[in-house]
């Protein structure tokens, strides 16, 4: 079908191991992006750094084309820990290229469809962000007068919203509702900047521990929180330590409210927390107290021993963890296409496959 030989195929080929060694490729390109956007969001980027990847590939074929964008969209997903809000957004592209590359469905020439697809490619971000506007703007009223709303997680989404409520709400300098946020040790440096651009606001926020979540759920009206996913049966996937905030609030008969994307919305069915498709190494059974030698540290030591990688090789800080929270923990899902119950993400997941 007119592919190349490997050995003189371009850095962006369809060749995991050539995409490997590339300045150019795909792994390279989609933490690129990320880092060059901070708002971008995982699924946009993954879909930016395809449509780059066609913009410097030649393809003559539509066979060659989504040969190449599956090849790289799986090789991608291989390199990323964490992979499942970055599928949503492949699986997606590649939903929308069998859409736009079928001859039933346009009127222009194979390279017209291609160079539109790369022309176009900043639009997916720039939707994005509008989506999440638009989110905002359905879920301000989510938030009553005087609430108190605990969120964690850093999420862009959630973030969005409550500038939105604290914009519409401010009397004078005084804004009517206010924020308990969960700290994440392993995040610390993200949770104090979503505490500091809260509070630049003239949002309250009170800042607690991940321990003290049941303690303060009595003085929470309501829960916001973000997802990296959310998957068919309306269940999420996101930072963790939701699932237990959401299994608290569900005891406490608080509302809990995810704030997400329709991109994120990705075709998967967990049983469970451990049927994510990947070990996230959060539990590590081990006989290693990494605890002190029995001798006494002798002056200028102490500090030596406690910093000591092998003693504390065995405590792995999860960083990117996330956790799965179930549909029966969540109240409603705000979406840039209003505000769903979490059984109607599978009827959404259809209309957007078949």
């Amino acid at each position: 079908m007119g592919h190349q030989d490997p050995s003189s195929s371009s850095p962006s080929q369809s060749h995991p191991s050539s995409s490997t060694d590339s300045p150019s490729s795909i792994v390279k390109t989609y933490h690129r992006l990320l880092t060059e956007d901070p708002e971008l969001t995982m699924p946009v980027a993954a879909i930016e750094a395809l449509i780059l990847l066609l913009s410097e590939v030649s393809a003559e074929t539509v066979y060659e084309t989504l040969d190449l964008v599956k090849t790289q969209s799986d090789y991608l997903k291989s390199q990323i820990p964490n992979a499942i809000s970055l599928s949503a957004g492949t699986d997606l592209f590649q939903r929308y290229l069998l859409s736009s590359l079928n001859p039933r469905n346009t009127s222009g020439t194979f390279e017209s469809v291609r160079q539109h697809l790369v022309n176009n490619g900043r639009l997916f971000a720039s939707r994005a962000k509008a989506g999440r506007d638009r989110i905002a703007m359905y879920g301000r009223h989510i938030v009553p007068e005087g609430s108190v709303v605990m969120t964690h997680g850093g999420s862009r989404v959630v973030g969005a919203l409550l500038s939105k409520v604290a914009e519409e709400s401010a009397s004078g300098e005084i804004v009517s509702f206010r924020v308990i946020y969960v700290m994440n040790d392993a995040r610390s440096s993200e949770s104090k900047a979503v505490v500091a651009s809260l509070r630049a606001k003239g949002v309250p926020v009170a800042t607690i521990p991940e321990g003290a979540v049941g303690y303060a759920m009595g003085k929470v009206d309501l829960v916001m929180v973000g997802a990296e996913g959310v998957v068919e049966n309306g269940g999420i996937i996101s930072r963790l330590g939701t699932y237990q905030i959401g299994l608290l609030a569900k005891a406490a008969e608080k509302p809990f409210y995810v704030a997400a994307e329709s991109h994120k919305f990705v075709r998967l069915y967990p049983l469970d927390q451990f049927d994510l498709g990947f070990d996230q190494e959060v539990i590590n059974f081990t006989t290693n107290s990494g605890s002190e030698p029995d001798k006494t540290p002798t002056k200028g030591s102490e500090k030596h021993d406690y910093f000591s990688t092998a003693a504390l090789s065995h405590a792995k800080p999860a960083v990117d963890a996330v956790d799965y929270t179930p549909p029966g923990c969540v109240t409603a899902l705000i979406t840039e296409s209003g505000v769903l119950t979490p059984g109607a993400v599978s009827e959404e997941l259809i209309n957007v496959w078949w």
